[in-house]
């Protein structure tokens, strides 16, 4: 396992000030629910300041429950989301665009934020000069993206292993991560020199997300088959959005919640970067 000293995780706090999972389980599938959920928290002893840019922002689900504020701007490629976004008001404005040509001058935000969008992009270095390109220096980028850690620990893919058939276990983890659409499960290293040529620096990095919890997402891909089906029929993923009928998906979920950052076998990786 990869060991991160150069980004020690000892100051990274647990604040309990604003309850993020709740709000998340009542409008999306359990297991992403509950990673939007840990990420959102991480958010709150981080200053954005003003404008701030959020690169992929979909349909702004997220940037309403993760800030305390409206967003000076929202990009991403696709239409539909943005309507979405519009429709909640997560955002003074938005543009669809390509985060390899973004609409904006060079040195225009004073921060920036892509919450799990990253490793979705194959063509990543231009995304990452694009960015550095429209933020100001000294100005901060805030994303997080799933780690190296992230396929080794996928379950199925481990009891394949265990009983010596590697190849399935292979496959399976191929094909997990492509109707994942990852292009990118990276150490940090490998970001760290990424980020580099791009102009940015790495101030902190922290990995979360324990193999507990990612079996919990895992499986939750192939539980959650109601949820997609609902949201084809209704354009909802959750039909009856209640405590009553969420309470015993929040008592399974809420222990990887509440669960310390996972220093070494995460599979997810939070960076703190900043512009050169």
């Amino acid at each position: 396992m990869e060991t991160n000293p150069q980004y020690p995780i000892s100051n990274i706090k647990h604040p309990r000030t604003k309850d993020y999972l709740w709000p998340h389980l009542r409008d999306l599938p359990y297991f992403r629910a509950l990673l939007r959920a840990v990420e959102a928290r991480f958010y709150e002893d981080i200053e954005l300041l003003a404008p701030t840019l959020d690169l992929g922002c979909g349909d702004g689900h997220f940037a309403t429950i993760a800030f305390d504020r409206q967003l000076e701007v929202g990009v991403d490629p696709w239409w539909g989301p943005l309507q979405e976004a519009a429709s909640r008001r997560a955002y003074h404005g938005l543009a669809q665009s390509d985060g390899a040509a973004l609409p904006f001058p060079d040195g225009t935000f004073a921060s920036a934020v892509s919450n799990s969008v990253l490793e979705h992009i194959p063509y990543l270095d231009v995304v990452l000069q694009e960015t550095a390109r429209v933020l100001k220096p000294g100005a901060p980028f805030i994303f997080c993206v799933p780690n190296h850690n992230f396929l080794p620990n996928l379950s199925f893919g481990r009891l394949l292993n265990r009983i010596h058939l590697r190849g399935l276990g292979d496959a399976y983890r191929a094909f997990f991560n492509r109707i994942s659409r990852h292009h990118h499960c990276d150490s940090t290293e490998v970001w760290g020199e990424r980020l580099l040529r791009a102009g940015f620096k790495v101030e902190r990095c922290w990995h979360y997300f324990s193999p507990a919890a990612l079996r919990t997402l895992e499986l939750g891909h192939y539980f959650g088959l109601p949820s997609w089906i609902s949201r084809l029929l209704t354009g909802r993923w959750i039909l009856a959005p209640y405590r009553w009928n969420l309470s015993l998906t929040r008592r399974l979920v809420q222990p990887y919640y509440d669960e310390p950052i996972a220093a070494d076998d995460g599979a997810y990786s939070f960076y703190v970067a900043r512009r050169v």
